[in-house]
């Protein structure tokens, strides 16, 4: 347990008065221009401790991410989303004509990046291919140039889960520690932080953009007075929440198709059971679903009888027992043999939940003849088959395991 008393961890903040500061000047850049070079001109007052903010076009623009364009709308449309499907490498989600995409650094953002904002008409932006190696150059370049130790980070403008609107945030980092973790510390009320982490990069991303803005030919900035340049190795790829722990991995619509798909092939015979009980209302749900299932004549030709006492569920159990044995025995088998086979019903007794599925051929028509009379008693059993698979998905999908065991039918008289 953490000590109260302990001295408290490094703080994020910095306490005091910090300023963001606009690099005035800068040309409109095209591929092959000298990003550290222009900047360096146009800010020769760096000093120690600065992070430079920069947004992703500019970048772009110097790295030649820049596609030609037709001026055309629909044309130009049509090649942002051929764009799109190239730089993504899963679609998270889709509304309308917008697409939430993940591209190969794990951005996840709208339409992988590809923008036709800040540029000129016929030509759209793609994202740097690398934005932490591109911020690792420029941070080395203004070091040659200037003399300084300052830390770079490269931002683009993204929405967010629960929230209306967007903002920039880091898509690229170099010489900063990006994370913050507070995990272990204590504050002045003496309670322990135990998972607070903050995304310090992210935090001096959005805020930039305060200065930078979208219409003032502003794409760099420079935020001074945090001393945040402690070069821990972090690179904005650490910002980054990977898949298996993502909340947000599919948007709502493209989960549920998943589940539809999914939900047939989540059953599977399952002979071993946890101990845990089964929550009485999740069979009640269960059991309801599986009643929907197709039926002859409009008619609900199954019931599902619940052992729900153990008693009941024994007693029942061992006379099905004694009647497998002598049927057993009368089939002229060893005494082995009919044990062995006696023992792989043992899972009815360990199973935390039996359920019966009985079928009742109330709505069955009546026929005079022998042959049109088993067809209906087929026509019903298969009904009660099929709800009885809609019971095993249904409690798939809730993640219950089942098992269905055909042992009744073999002594219907003593389960009746």
């Amino acid at each position: 347990m953490t000590d109260p008393a302990a001295a408290p961890a490094r703080e994020h903040g910095s306490a005091a008065a910090v300023e963001i500061l606009p690099v005035a000047g800068l040309p409109e850049f095209r591929p092959g221009d000298d990003l550290g070079a222009a900047v360096a001109a146009a800010a020769p007052w760096l000093r120690d401790g600065d992070v430079i903010v920069v947004t992703s076009k500019v970048v772009s623009k110097c790295e030649g991410r820049l596609v030609p364009a037709p001026r055309d709308p629909e044309e130009r449309d049509r090649l942002r989303r051929r764009l799109i499907d190239d730089e993504a490498v899963r679609v998270l989600a889709r509304k309308g004509k917008t697409l939430i995409t993940e591209n190969r650094n794990g951005l996840v953002q709208a339409a992988a990046g590809v923008d036709g904002s800040n540029v000129h008409r016929d030509e759209l932006a793609l994202l740097p291919v690398d934005p932490d190696a591109s911020a690792a150059r420029l941070r080395a370049g203004l070091r040659e140039r200037l003399g300084v130790r300052v830390a770079v980070v490269i931002t683009d403008t993204m929405g967010r889960a629960w929230r209306n609107g967007q903002i920039d945030l880091a898509v690229g980092a170099a010489g900063m520690a990006v994370l913050h973790g507070y995990a272990g510390a204590v504050d002045e009320h003496g309670n322990e932080l135990l998972v607070t982490e903050i995304a310090i990069a992210d935090e001096i991303a959005a805020a930039a953009d305060l200065v930078k803005g979208k219409l003032t030919a502003m794409p760099v900035a420079v935020v001074r007075g945090l001393n945040a340049v402690t070069d821990d190795g972090s690179t904005a790829r650490q910002l980054l929440r990977p898949g298996e722990d993502d909340l947000f991995w599919l948007g709502t619509a493209e989960a549920l198709e998943l589940g539809r798909q999914q939900a047939q092939l989540m059953r599977r015979s399952v002979r071993r059971f946890s101990p845990e009980p089964v929550p009485a209302e999740l069979v009640q749900a269960a059991v309801a679903e599986a009643l929907t299932a197709p039926a002859p004549h409009h008619t609900r030709p199954v019931r599902f009888v619940w052992l729900q006492t153990r008693e009941t569920r024994v007693r029942l159990l061992d006379r099905m027992k004694d009647k497998w044995r002598a049927d057993l025995t009368g089939d002229g088998r060893p005494a082995d043999s009919v044990e062995r086979r006696l023992a792989r019903g043992q899972i009815l007794y360990d199973a935390p939940e039996v359920v019966i599925p009985m079928l009742v051929p109330d709505g069955a028509h009546d026929y005079p003849d022998a042959a049109r009379t088993a067809a209906e008693h087929t026509m019903f059993t298969v009904a009660v088959g099929a709800a009885v698979q809609a019971l095993l998905v249904a409690l798939a999908v809730r993640g219950v395991g089942s098992c269905w065991i055909g042992s009744t039918i073999f002594a219907a008289d003593l389960v009746r």
